[in-house]
């Protein structure tokens, strides 16, 4: 049976096209036409000239619902609430993301993970761990006292444990050896420098070499300084894939606009969201229109993805079409989901309907209208 979405307004590889129904058949999408074309036998959704954009993807995320994920009790029932909370929000990707602790919660964390994987609706990519090989100088939220160097065996101990489930880690290049960067990438996990203290030739020693990203562009990193540069121009001038939390709260809006200039299409949208928590470690509280540690350290976000793009949108400057690539399309190319992030022939049938007030309508997952909603 092949479904036509159509009447719609077409956001994809930063592009808005009008006139297109996109045909759906199992999970794939089977070809974008005209929407003059549509088979006569073709199930039909009307989305009443809506936006239809890819899925949204989070690459950087502690907890959506409750309870948090990462908190003192990882659990699969906490991965289980975030898949279905993200969902209902358009994120039809995203990793799960641990941050510094104790090496038995980190490995609590990990086998929930594995514990979980083979019982998850599918948005559930993976793990982004966010420390513990931080540099304690840019420590952020991260508490200094369980920040420490890699140290290989420990580092291969963990990956082996995951069985592929770690695609991505955050560390502070400057302080790791050679050999522990080197081992991540022929693993294929994504490394990502963040809470680095790195100099500017630190920063172009490593970035793209094997460093293949940047994590929450202009927090826990040195300020850029006219006598001392420091490491954002080096990230401006090598560009790697670089996220950002575009809340105007750990970020003015400013200065996301300088690092889309510099960046362009190296520049990707996370939440770096988190849940209040009374327990273990990260203990959450919001206040206001923020989330603090109980010290009033700021720690991670209340954004939604959906939300990061209009503020790319109203605050920032940053076209509609391109702010979705940003929450979809380059995040996806960075772990190599190659057939996300774009609404073309032969991608995933992952799909998300809003409208002009950035109110999502639908959720298309796997082919399947998450929502049941008649537009």
């Amino acid at each position: 049976m092949i479904t036509a979405i159509y009447n719609l307004q077409l956001i994809s590889d930063g592009v808005i096209t009008m006139g297109k129904a996109v045909l759906l058949k199992g999970d794939k999408i089977i070809d974008v036409i005209a929407d003059t074309d549509i088979p006569t036998d073709a199930t039909r959704i009307d989305l009443n000239g809506n936006y239809l954009a890819p899925g949204l993807i989070d690459l950087q995320i502690y907890g959506a619902g409750s309870p948090l994920f990462f908190g003192g009790d990882p659990s699969p029932e906490a991965l289980a609430q975030m898949e279905h909370v993200l969902l209902a929000q358009g994120c039809t990707g995203f990793l799960a993301t641990i941050a510094t602790n104790t090496d038995d919660i980190v490995e609590q964390s990990i086998a929930a993970a594995l514990q979980y994987w083979d019982k998850r609706i599918g948005n559930f990519l993976g793990l982004h761990l966010e420390g513990p090989y931080l540099n304690p100088k840019r420590c952020g939220a991260h508490p200094p006292a369980l920040i420490k160097k890699a140290a290989l065996s420990k580092v291969k101990s963990w990956v082996e444990k995951a069985n592929g489930l770690i695609k991505m880690i955050t560390l502070a290049p400057e302080l790791q050896d050679a050999k522990v960067l080197e081992y991540l990438d022929q693993q294929g996990i994504v490394i990502s420098s963040g809470h680095s203290n790195a100099t500017y030739n630190e920063g172009k020693s490593f970035l793209n070499k094997p460093v293949q990203a940047v994590t929450h562009l202009y927090n826990a990193m040195p300020p850029i300084h006219h006598r001392d540069p420091g490491y954002i121009p080096a990230i401006f001038e090598e560009r790697p894939y670089t996220s950002i939390v575009a809340d105007g709260i750990h970020v003015d809006f400013a200065m996301i606009r300088l690092a889309k200039r510099e960046l362009g299409d190296k520049l990707f949208l996370i939440t770096d969201a988190v849940t209040e928590s009374n327990s273990g470690t990260y203990k959450h509280q919001f206040k206001g229109d923020r989330y603090v540690m109980p010290d009033g350290t700021l720690s991670g976000s209340c954004l939604t993805m959906l939300k990061a793009v209009q503020n790319c949108v109203e605050q920032v400057g940053i076209g509609l079409a391109e702010a979705i690539s940003m929450a979809s399309l380059y995040p996806a190319q960075l772990i190599g989901a190659a057939h996300n992030g774009k609404i073309e022939k032969g991608f995933n049938a992952d799909l998300v309907i809003f409208d002009a007030a950035f109110n999502i309508n639908g959720v298309i997952f796997k082919g399947n209208n998450k929502n049941n909603i008649k537009f």
